[in-house]
């Protein structure tokens, strides 16, 4: 199986709980010790914690996700909002530490407090991979007297499952291709693979995979039969295997464009939703055009507000033929709301276009003279928002108090950007 594959020396740096531990450390405060709740907007109840330090997940049962309301009324918790623009400083200065071990193109920065280094040839300077990621891991605390993580194995995949599977916890784990069947194989669910989410979690259930050892065992022609390439991909992940270059996709080939959101506050109408799913709409059409891609199936999600008790419903339709259009996809949405929705208060949404081809399948219809000229106009459209920004061009619809894309315009990263600095709370 792995016969004349090629073995690198990769490792997946992770700054632990980053953002709080940039808060702690703004604040002269251990990180490790301080609790700490990073809060997007403290004015919202339902306001979600973006990050939470070890200590207040370890003492309160505070973790990302928990909202506003929920955390406890202790002294000891500091409540903090985030300011975006220091946390970017802070990863800038990271990279820059990480490129003066290895050249510039060595380094893939995978999110703001993750990154992939490639440690080909650092063996004649530095000397063993273990000896430049201890000087690595020294440097950054005593520069940023910031915690780290690093996950290293032959190739992306397995430096990042080590790293998350395993040098979380302990600091540093190094995964083989020989380490897979007794690491990697016993690992359930199967949502805790990279790469694979509930809904593709549900469907190998329902084929009676539920680890990953059941993946790397299965029938290769079956998965191929049932997800296409990607089944191909699945497969060979399960044994480790990943062949791509250093900062590609490591499942090559995007199977859908989405996008989800949690609402600032309870939707109790039907015509206050459909405002949100045209611009979520939009968005997920822009990113379809600008990759050439239309699809043939959109996805609704509805979350109910736990008010209500929660629960919601996920529900697809096909189309007959491929489209990027914002409105048609918007069309099949308001479809699906209309025929599923219950009237309870919505607290979240996604969408999502599947079932992908390349847009130049597209057939100009003899009913529809005017679908070029829609193409061409959502092209200037998305032209203007890449160089102007995401509000240079909006719907209507986002100017009303419905409409949340203003509002999330203002961010970085999803978080508030430009705050001014916080007090701890006594």
């Amino acid at each position: 199986m792995y016969e004349g594959l090629e073995e690198r020396p990769i490792i997946c740096l992770d700054m632990r709980s980053f953002y709080a531990s940039c808060v702690a450390i703004d604040h002269r405060l251990d990180p490790l010790t301080a609790c700490i709740a990073v809060i997007g907007n403290q004015e919202h109840k339902g306001s979600v914690v973006l990050a939470a330090s070890p200590a207040l997940k370890k003492e309160f049962g505070v973790r990302t996700g928990t909202r506003l309301f929920e955390i406890p009324d202790d002294p000891r918790i500091l409540k903090i909002e985030p300011k975006m623009d220091f946390f970017l400083r802070v990863s800038t200065e990271i990279t820059r530490l990480l490129k003066e071990y290895v050249p510039s193109e060595a380094v893939h920065v995978y999110s703001i407090d993750e990154s992939f280094v490639d440690l080909s040839g650092t063996e004649k300077i530095w000397g063993p991979p273990k000896t430049i990621i201890s000087h690595l891991q020294d440097d950054i605390i005593r520069q940023f007297s910031l915690p780290s993580a690093i996950g290293m194995g032959p190739n992306m995949l397995l430096a990042k499952l080590a790293l998350d599977l395993d040098g979380k916890k302990t600091g540093f784990a190094h995964w083989t291709f020989e380490d897979v069947p007794k690491k990697l194989w016993p690992v359930a669910p199967l949502s805790k693979m990279w790469g694979i989410g509930s809904r593709l979690e549900k469907t190998l259930n329902a084929m009676g995979i539920f680890s990953v050892g059941d993946l790397a065992n299965y029938d290769l022609a079956a998965l191929e039969d049932k997800f296409g390439i990607l089944g191909n991909q699945l497969y060979h992940h399960a044994w480790g295997i990943d062949l791509s270059d250093l900062g590609a996709q490591l499942i090559e080939g995007q199977v859908s464009f989405g996008k989800g959101q949690v609402l600032y506050r309870d939707y109790t109408t039907s015509e206050a939703i459909l405002t949100v799913l045209l611009e979520m709409s939009e968005d997920v059409a822009r990113r379809a055009r600008v990759a050439g891609k239309a699809g043939r199936t959109v996805t609704l999600s509805v979350g109910y507000s736990m008010h209500a008790f929660g629960g919601g419903f996920n529900r697809s339709r096909s189309i007959d033929e491929a489209t990027n259009d914002t409105l048609k996809v918007h069309k099949v949405c308001k479809s699906l709301l209309a025929e599923f929705y219950d009237g309870r208060p919505v607290r979240r949404l996604a969408i999502a276009l599947s079932n992908l081809e390349d847009e130049t399948s597209m057939q100009l219809s003899l009913f529809e003279e005017r679908k070029w000229q829609t193409r061409k106009l959502g092209a200037a459209m998305d032209a203007m928002r890449a160089k102007y920004g995401p509000t240079a061009v909006l719907r209507a619809v986002s100017y009303t108090e419905a409409g949340t894309a203003l509002e999330r315009a203002n961010l970085i990263g999803g978080h508030l950007s430009g705050m001014a600095e916080s007090t701890p709370e006594d």
